[in-house]
């Protein structure tokens, strides 16, 4: 999904850079059993190695001190890992070592390409899940809803009362329902601190059968102390439930079966930490200080493009 942050892209010049020294690392670390020596120039270049499976594969290998890369026999033949004397190892790690400390960008930009790649792919995977999965993420029946009824885009929230991120998300969540009258949010009950943060889930579920859901949620996070059992029994007092009725919704099957869908579908989406929203199709993941400016932005963004394709 779309990241606030850029990535910078390295060049092919910066790739070959960042894999000499990695091609190097590997050798000293049994990754490649062969690793090709450079000719006398001591320059780099795009040599083979020779992988455990005995497959090849074109690698540009690191330049060491004289002698360093050189077959015991003095020729120019792969050098393999079992004919890698401790001394030569040591010349290696020494290049490695000096190259990373000269030019400490690389590791800058290994980090950049390889979140750039992995951003692509989960972007590819959530587009998957959520053409599976869309109709429990955004017209689930049994889980709590706040905003306009037929809003024209839908957010959801994944959260857990005892995360302190999730608590910082409060007040942006709050924000986007008041400022937004056509804006849907569906509440993801996701306890995954435990029996204390079950009990919340369970409470705020429970109050949601008496129209108090948003009292009772944030309460949750605004009532000094941790979410368990007997805050939310304190707060089912305060808010006027009916106690005879919450005590009983507590342990319902129906509150049972939301809080396991919830799971089941966090599993479906890998999804593992709170808090994680959804506004339409594009995803925010964690609390950002900037939380509520991030989702007024995606809601616009989701109208702009036409409106949610999956909600």
């Amino acid at each position: 999904m779309p990241s606030n942050e850029k990535s910078t892209q390295p060049s092919g010049d910066s790739f070959a850079r960042v894999l000499i020294p990695v091609a190097a690392m590997l050798a000293v670390t049994g990754g490649l059993v062969a690793l090709t020596p450079l000719g006398k120039s001591g320059g780099q270049t795009a040599n083979t190695a020779t992988l455990a499976t005995g497959a090849t594969t074109s690698a540009p290998a690191a330049t060491a001190e004289a002698g360093a890369g050189a077959a015991s026999d003095g020729t120019d033949q792969p050098l393999r890992l079992a004919t890698i004397n401790d001394a030569q190892k040591s010349d290696i790690e020494a290049v490695v070592r000096r190259y990373l400390l000269d030019n400490p960008e690389i590791l800058l930009e290994m980090q950049n390409a390889f979140e750039s790649k992995m951003e692509a792919r989960r972007e590819e995977q959530m587009r998957v899940v959520l053409a599976t999965q869309s109709e429990t993420l955004f017209r689930s029946t049994t889980a709590p809803t706040l905003g306009a009824v037929k809003g024209d885009v839908t957010v959801v929230e994944f959260f857990d009362y005892n995360c302190g991120f999730c608590k910082r998300a409060l007040d942006g969540i709050g924000k986007l329902i008041e400022s937004d009258k056509n804006v849907r949010v569906v509440f993801k009950e996701f306890p995954i601190f435990g029996e204390d943060s079950e009990a919340a889930a369970r409470a705020a579920l429970a109050a949601a059968k008496q129209d108090k859901y948003w009292e009772m949620h944030a309460a949750l996070y605004n009532k000094p102390g941790r979410a368990n059992a007997a805050k939310a029994l304190q707060i089912a007092s305060e808010i006027g439930l009916d106690m005879a009725r919450y005590n009983a919704d507590l342990t319902s099957a129906d509150v049972t079966s939301e809080i396991q869908r919830v799971q089941q579908l966090a599993e479906a989406m890998g999804i593992r930490g709170t808090p994680h929203f959804f506004v339409g199709d594009k995803v925010i993941p964690g609390a950002p200080e900037d939380l509520f400016e991030q989702l007024t932005e995606r809601v616009a963004e989701v109208r702009q493009s036409g409106g949610c394709k999956v909600c």
